[in-house]
């Protein structure tokens, strides 16, 4: 099996099954995987080398393990991957799907270092009267290694709620750069370890640390005949994770957002889909909005 050369690789759309076409890739040459791939079941893009069809939640779940096994040699050790994904109903009952991948990725050597939710405010509506309407699904952040791997805190900070017009608590402001004046004033009266600091001073002046909940509306491309994943989504993940001219891998590159959100901020992409009408709607994108 001939290894691909840099130059047939960085920032092109490379249409093919992706455990082929990541084996044929040098080791560590990766800085971070960022994609969302096929839900099982949920929808047949119509090419045999698919995955999302398998015959049961098993099967789907160990393609994905071998896949991400083959990843995690292109990934560098300071490397990390986000993986979107959803779940599934059977037969009324939920699958689990996302924590089955997420426990096989652990099993296969990828470190487990977050599990976010993306919350979907503009969430289709449901019929459902027997559970409650599903709008939201996972973001697993992995890493490489237990230690020593990129991830950039700074660059992907919320601004401050405490002591903003968005408080919830009570007094607000009135507490702020007053030593002793915490909130918990009252409720813990005479507690030295609250009330012997300095509130303003334990704020990061770049923003608090980033949430685990993500409120993010779905995005809509109507040539993708399907919602793609937000570009302010992708773009959280690599402003944490991948440096500045680094190198983020997409093996399941859809309609791609994943591109286009490297190119624009200046990351070189890798793009793999098995669907060659996918690979056309993904040029064209990238194309238009170079």
């Amino acid at each position: 099996m001939k290894t691909l050369a840099e130059s047939q690789i960085f920032n092109q759309f490379l249409c093919g099954d992706a455990g082929d076409v990541v084996r044929r890739m040098p080791d560590r040459m990766v800085d971070t995987v960022v994609t969302s791939p096929p839900y099982y079941r949920q929808r047949d893009y119509g090419s045999k080398q698919q995955i999302g069809q398998e015959i049961s939640p098993d099967a789907y779940v160990e393609r994905m393990a071998d896949l991400f096994l083959e990843l995690k040699r292109v990934v560098k050790p300071t490397g990390s991957a986000w993986v979107v994904i959803g779940d599934k109903y059977d037969n009324g009952e939920l699958l689990g799907m996302p924590w089955r991948v997420c426990l096989a990725l652990k099993d296969v050597g990828w470190v487990l270092r977050s599990d976010c939710i993306w919350h979907k405010p503009n969430a289709m509506p449901s019929s459902t009267k027997s559970r409650p309407t599903v709008d939201h699904e996972y973001i697993f952040f992995f890493s490489h290694s237990k230690k020593d791997y990129f991830y950039d805190a700074d660059a992907v900070r919320e601004p401050h709620v405490t002591f903003s017009e968005h408080s919830k608590m009570k007094g607000g402001r009135g507490h702020f750069g007053k030593r002793g004046g915490t909130p918990e004033n009252g409720k813990n009266g005479g507690d030295q370890n609250l009330h012997d600091g300095r509130w303003d001073q334990a704020f990061h002046p770049k923003g608090r640390n980033k949430r685990t909940v993500w409120s993010i509306p779905l995005s809509k491309f109507r040539d993708a005949h399907f919602a793609v994943y937000p570009e302010s989504l992708v773009k959280t993940c690599l402003s944490a994770s991948c440096p500045t001219g680094g190198v983020v891998l997409d093996p399941f590159s859809g309609a791609g957002t994943t591109a286009i959100v490297a190119k624009a901020s200046g990351r070189k992409f890798i793009a793999i889909d098995c669907v060659p009408e996918y690979i056309d709607i993904a040029k064209k994108r990238l194309a238009a909005n170079v």
